[in-house]
């Protein structure tokens, strides 16, 4: 299969707030008022992490489907830690993204064990925002 292109356009309403366009959907990210925004919606690494939990959603379910497990639904809990003295300017050895980020996905299933072990496996993978995450992917940011 060739390579699909998947594009967002984006524009600012104030210095915290983005609107963002995703073929016909719009979506808020805003910083909360403790950190100078205005809370209108997540913020941007809220939405790194509830991209992966869709990402993460689809394969639990596509390759459940491959493997003829009868997954009823899934629960994912994702939390990330970050130390935010980069974003403000300071000073640190931390980097500015997420330390780590932890997974539990809890599927309603009457699979065995070792199937769901397998499973999990191969949703890992093959989930391409997980696949982002771990690996370096080159960013290249310009001026218009």
């Amino acid at each position: 299969m060739a390579d699909l292109t998947f594009r967002v356009k984006a524009h600012s309403e104030n210095p915290t707030k983005t609107v963002v366009k995703a073929r016909t959907f719009k979506m808020i990210i805003d910083e909360p008022e403790d950190l100078g925004g205005t809370n209108d919606g997540p913020n941007p690494v809220e939405y790194v992490l509830a991209a992966l939990s869709g990402c993460l959603n689809v394969m639990c379910h596509v390759v459940a489907n491959e493997m003829k497990i009868n997954l009823k639904g899934v629960e994912i809990k994702i939390s990330g830690a970050l130390n935010p003295d980069r974003l403000f300017g300071k000073e640190t050895e931390d980097r500015a993204g997420y330390k780590s980020i932890d997974v539990e996905i809890n599927p309603d299933t009457d699979a065995d064990k070792a199937t769901l072990e397998k499973w999990i496996q191969t949703v890992e993978a093959r989930c391409p925002v997980s696949d982002n995450l771990a690996n370096p992917t080159p960013v290249h940011i310009s001026l218009a």
